[in-house]
Parts: structure tokens; sequence; C-alpha cells
């Protein structure tokens, strides 16, 4: 669900749709980490000004800790 999401509102967002993934790492039973790769020019975009952009995604995934129980944190990266 919270994969499905990030890739098809990210992809929205951005210059390079193509370039976006997502990937989910389970650090323990109570929390994971998601990481977004996108294209290099495509980051200030995902971030926004003063970071509102990914703090507004952050409190969207927020809501999936309420029904799966789930901590999140949520990281932006260059693809390689």
């Amino acid at each position: 669900m919270v994969t499905d999401f990030l890739l098809s509102y990210t992809k929205l967002l951005v210059d390079n749709p193509e370039d976006i993934s997502v990937e989910i790492t389970e650090v323990d039973e109570n929390f994971d980490e998601i990481t977004l790769f996108a294209h290099s020019e495509d980051i200030g975009k995902l971030i926004g000004k003063d970071g509102r952009m990914i703090n507004a995604i952050k409190t969207v995934i927020s809501g999936c800790k309420a029904k799966g129980g789930k901590n999140y944190r949520v990281n932006v990266k260059p693809v390689d």
C-alpha cells in the first residue's frame, strides 16, 4: 500500500518519472525505512521548499501507521 502510493504520487511531481523507485527496508518489527530513488534533478522537487513536500509525504505515510502500526522513516536518494 505504501509503495504503490509513493510510486504514483512521486511520479506526478518529477520530470523523470521513469527513474522513480521505492525500496522498503524492515529495520525491526515496528519500524521500516523507506528510500525514494529519483533522478538527481528531481530530488529538489521531492524535498520541496524548506522541506514542505517531503514533510507532506511523511504526514500521509504516518497515516499508514494508524492502520498498520508501523513507524516509517522516509529518505530521498539519487539513482546511481
